[in-house]
């Protein structure tokens, strides 16, 4: 087996450093998933390093590249010039530079996988490890739990509101994770090529990940994970032995998941929670090893032939047979369970689009009480947006400036909260084409490595794509791009699929003699331009590496400046404006610097500094709605009541739901002075409900 994993390392040399890029995220993955940028622009360096490195010591011979996976990698890499083309009209330039340089990881993350060949060992060794660490950090996380069951306030540090959201600080992405590693799990146990003992836990794995998963309370994963297996057994070929492991590895799941609800239903109830968490944790461990252990021996039983050819043929048509009568079973338990389908399906309609938000939903639990929240607002503020500028988008990450002006609920999202509408209102038409070409081309480069001879590289293939589309299917309603910790894995199955597609074997180059001295020196001049094309191809290599490096580099130590400076304030405020300066100049396109001086010269009375920092603020974004906000509020304290209507009157256009611009407004319209300590002592209040 050694020496076997071995010899693919040597056909796959890439694997190394495509080992470290995925090691480099279950790194995210304990802290965030990677959202911050201080976490990925230094970890994209890193994965710039790698592919710098693999194109130095491997090499690359773009003619050996299937075409499917060039023409994957020229639309990304256009979309990728887009998002920062998208600086030059974005409302909010620093936040289009910080979309355009995840887009930038993305790409670099791909190109790393996908670029090179790999062989099905290299490719389980790849996506195996990945998987496995990810099982390992998830039974961290439930042991962690456990362990601080007996502190009601650290557990609900972990589970507000009764839903896990240790490790990534956002439950709904904390379920992700754990998913997005279910799937890989779960079919790479299928494979008979993989020794029993891994198989076993993979299959044990999965019920563990899937148990986490569940202690987020994600409704997003419940209603993905239908549709998961729909185009998991509609698409990918085993499906009669996909079925054959997923009977054991589903009644773990069921077996442990009444009493993992039951923590959250305690804790959202305010509950004590301790005795639950102690049983939930025993409960899913226990079925993770009885499960894996079931499946490592019938793996065992079938890695050792001991039946007939014809008996395996009679066992594969009587599991095929059961699967048939599973599918009834379970479309008629959930007609009978969920009542009349298509009332329900009418009352998740209504909850979806109601301007109630979460309050639309019935009582009682919350993975079935409806489709409350405010996405459908979201959604038609995206498409809005999408239809007033259709070529080109409002620009990477500049979703948020727009919902404020537009949205009618009180929530501030970010983002669309849809990988989708995303690409459609931040990159308009283009970008959504060149986004779904790529898509295209990759899956086209996937599909040949279904095929490919090799049968353990077609199992890696399909548990890499099921891992990306699960990617694709819960992040069509939520904000998935924005984590790098999701993101970054997902491209890495993308590009690790395509790396499985088979690739022509280099053309044989045929020597003509005697065909006469003008075949020779046309022979020549041929070598010769195709050396100048490859030093040109390097050096304009270099020249990108080096821009790509820069622009990760600068946004990066500029938001440590600002996390630096957060942190000293309270003792030295001139040191803490010092590095907001050098913050400010690091990323001259933010205005993040110039919004946290300005605050903290308010918190010290300075209200001359802070209404200069906010100007500056306002002259790299003039469309921000806070830094109009205060500046309004010191003009009005500082009597300047022309100033402050016209500031305030610019403020309640920008955020026209705000209630505190409009009280400010209505004081200084009425001839009152505006308290700026009593404003942001209500800004910062309302800050924390929000959190």
């Amino acid at each position: 087996m050694r020496s076997k994993l071995a010899v693919s390392l040597r056909e796959a040399p890439a694997t190394v450093p495509a080992l470290v890029a995925l090691a480099l995220f279950v790194v995210w993955a304990t802290d965030q998933a990677g959202y911050p940028v201080t976490h990925w622009a230094p970890g994209g360096l890193i994965v710039l390093a790698l592919l710098g490195l693999a194109l130095w010591a491997v090499g690359l011979r773009v003619d050996d590249v299937p075409t499917p996976v060039k023409i994957a990698l020229g639309c990304l890499a256009a979309y990728t010039a887009l998002s920062f083309a998208s600086i030059l009209w974005a409302a909010v330039p620093g936040d289009a530079w910080e979309g355009a340089n995840r887009t930038l990881l993305y790409l670099l993350v791909f190109a790393l996988l996908a670029l090179w060949p790999q062989r099905g060992r290299s490719a389980a060794l790849l996506l195996g490890g990945w998987t496995l660490a990810m099982i390992g950090l998830a039974a961290f996380v439930a042991l962690h739990v456990n362990a601080v069951a007996g502190s009601p306030a650290r557990l609900a540090s972990l589970l507000p509101g009764g839903r896990l959201v240790y490790p990534s600080g956002y439950a709904n992405a904390n379920a992700a994770q754990w998913l997005m590693a279910f799937w890989p799990a779960l079919l790479l146990a299928r494979e008979a090529r993989l020794h029993w003992s891994v198989r076993g836990l993979l299959a044990g794995g999965a019920v563990l990940l899937a148990g986490v998963a569940l202690l987020s309370v994600s409704r997003g994963s419940l209603y993905a994970t239908p549709v998961m297996l729909v185009l998991v057994f509609a698409l990918l070929p085993g499906r009669v032995r996909t079925f054959a492991l997923l009977v054991p590895v589903a009644v773990g799941i069921a077996a442990s998941a009444p009493s993992v609800l039951r923590v959250g239903e305690l804790l959202e109830g305010r509950r004590n929670a301790e005795a639950a968490v102690h049983t939930a944790t025993t409960a899913t461990l226990l079925a993770a090893l009885v499960v894996g252990l079931a499946v490592a021996l019938g793996a065992a039983i079938e890695q050792r032939r001991l039946f007939s050819a014809s008996t395996v043929g009679r066992v594969h048509w009587v599991v095929g047979a059961l699967a048939i009568l599973a599918l009834v079973a379970i479309l008629a338990g959930g007609v009978v369970v969920v009542g009349n389908p298509v009332t329900r399906a009418q009352h998740a309609w209504d909850t979806f689009k109601s301007e109630k938000g979460y309050a639309a939903n019935s009582t009682g639990n919350r993975l079935t009480s409806g489709l409350g929240s405010s996405r459908y607002d979201f959604y038609r503020v995206a498409l809005d947006e999408f239809l007033r500028h259709p070529l080109l988008g409002i620009g990477a990450d500049n979703f948020q400036q727009q919902y404020l002006a537009h949205g009618r609920s009180e929530e501030t999202p970010y983002y669309p909260h849809s990988v989708e509408l995303r690409t459609l209102a931040e990159t308009g038409l283009i970008g959504a084409l060149l986004a779904l070409a790529g898509l295209g081309a990759a899956l086209l480069a996937a599909t040949r490595g279904l095929r490919g001879p090799d049968r353990l590289g077609r199992a890696v293939t399909a548990a890499a794509l099921a891992g990306f589309a699960y990617w694709v299917v819960h992040g069509s309603f939520d904000w998935f791009w924005e984590f790098a910790g999701l993101g970054a894995p997902a491209f890495a199955m993308l590009g690790l699929a395509c790396a499985l597609a088979p690739r022509a074997p280099a053309a044989l180059v045929q020597s003509t003699h005697g065909a006469g001295r003008v075949t020779e020196t046309s022979s020549i001049s041929r070598r010769l331009r195709s050396a100048d094309l490859r030093r040109l191809g390097i050096g304009m290599g270099v020249v990108a590496a080096l821009a790509a490096a820069v622009s990760l580099t600068a946004p990066w130590l500029s938001q440590l400046e600002v996390e630096s400076a957060a942190r000293v304030w309270t003792k030295s405020p001139q040191t803490a404006y010092a590095r907001l300066n050098d913050a400010a100049r690091l990323n001259p396109l933010s205005d993040e610097a110039y919004l946290v001086a300005g605050s903290i010269a308010l918190r010290f009375g300075d209200l001359s500094r802070a209404d200069h920092e906010f100007a500056l603020a306002l002259q790299r974004t003039p469309s921000d709605a806070y830094a109009t906000l205060e500046r309004g509020a010191i003009a009005s304290t500082e009597n300047d009541r022309r100033g402050a209507l016209e500031l305030l009157e610019r403020a309640a256009q920008l955020n026209p739901r705000d209630s505190l611009t409009r009280q400010a407004l209505r004081l200084a319209r009425e001839g009152k002075r505006v308290n700026v300590e009593e404003l942001n002592r209500s800004i910062l209040v309302k800050a924390q409900q929000l959190a």
